[in-house]
């Protein structure tokens, strides 16, 4: 059966919005830096009122969606299941998606859609506050299965696994997947996260994930061990491979049979929001079309370093005419 999609994504559909601020802003609001912390309906208002109109950027997001759209950029075929409100919002995420080239099932329902307040200091790292709104209520009816069976991967974001409607449309997803000969990835999204719902997320990967992606903390902190090459040796006996990415030293990848460091990019980052979710992307289109692990790791590694060295989690210029170049490198 032809695949008509590279992969196909699940997440919380969110705008992000994005704001430089200083530390004494975070520390005067009781926002805790460098984490993704889920806030209620209220103090979104409140958040946004106070960070104002001084907006760097917008752009539909959320990290599966920002995945997608690096699939896409490179010149792979990306879907992305997802939930928006009928309000300007939810208008404009649908509008940015498509022109990313990302296709979607468009779905729009009565609420608010989310948001995601990304606050970068001046050392380029992001503090998210994060009002899930209607993407909160994103379930298995949202999934499309003929399509998830006709993607190469479904690529899972671990935020999902924050309420119990994402997990049950993890695992619904995840099913078809397999019914389908579709190849399952999984991100592990943040520490936060995988301290709170580990639980979730190894349920799914006993159930058979052929393709993880974190990055060092969250590896110890699913592994449960104290160094990142005991969790390297631990998550060999739990996935059919790994990447683990290390910030500026490159990330550490298993491709089911060796691990290999692949070394990283040097550059001045100025915001580190979304290198993980360019990285994911980079990859996915690497090895869905034709890149071995390595030759994918190297691009990913490429994509990351140039998302950091811009504002916003998803590139400016496309990288599609420079792949050979890169891999060349």
């Amino acid at each position: 059966m032809a695949r008509a999609f590279n992969v196909y994504g699940i997440g919380n559909a969110l705008v992000d919005i994005q704001y430089r601020v200083t530390p004494d802003f975070l520390a005067r609001f009781g926002i805790e830096k460098g984490v993704m912390t889920l806030i209620e309906e209220d103090r979104h208002h409140e958040l946004l009122d106070r960070l104002g109109d001084d907006v760097l950027k917008r752009s539909s997001g959320g990290s599966a969606a920002n995945t997608m759209i690096a699939v896409a950029g490179l010149g792979g075929t990306a879907y992305y299941a997802c939930k928006v409100a009928k309000d300007a919002y939810g208008d404009f995420y649908l509008r940015d998606l498509a022109e990313a080239r990302v296709a979607s099932n468009r779905f729009q329902g009565e609420g608010i859609t989310g948001k995601c307040l990304v606050m970068i200091t001046d050392d380029a790292d992001r503090t998210m506050n994060t009002y899930l709104g209607i993407t909160g209520t994103f379930g298995p009816e949202q999934l499309e299965s003929d399509v998830i069976r006709r993607s190469d991967y479904l690529y899972i974001e671990g935020y999902l696994m924050a309420s119990d409607v994402g997990f049950a449309s993890a695992m619904a997803a995840q099913a078809e997947a397999h019914a389908g000969g579709t190849r399952v990835s999984l991100s592990l999204s943040d520490p936060s996260i995988v301290a709170a719902f580990g639980d979730r997320m190894r349920t799914l990967v006993t159930r058979g994930v052929d393709l993880l992606f974190c990055n060092e903390d969250e590896a110890r902190a699913f592994s449960e061990t104290g160094e990142t090459d005991e969790a390297c040796v631990a998550l060999e006996t739990m996935v059919g491979a790994y990447a683990v990415t290390c910030e500026a030293n490159g990330a550490i990848v298993w491709d089911g049979v060796e691990r290999f460091r692949s070394p990283g990019f040097s550059v001045d980052a100025v915001d580190t929001n979304g290198a993980g979710d360019m990285f994911a992307g980079a990859y996915l289109f690497g090895i869905t079309g034709g890149l071995d692990a390595e030759q994918s790791a190297k691009l990913a590694n490429y994509a990351s370093m140039r998302v950091v060295a811009q504002y916003g989690p998803r590139l400016e210029e496309s990288l599609t005419d420079e792949v050979e170049r890169i891999l060349a490198m």
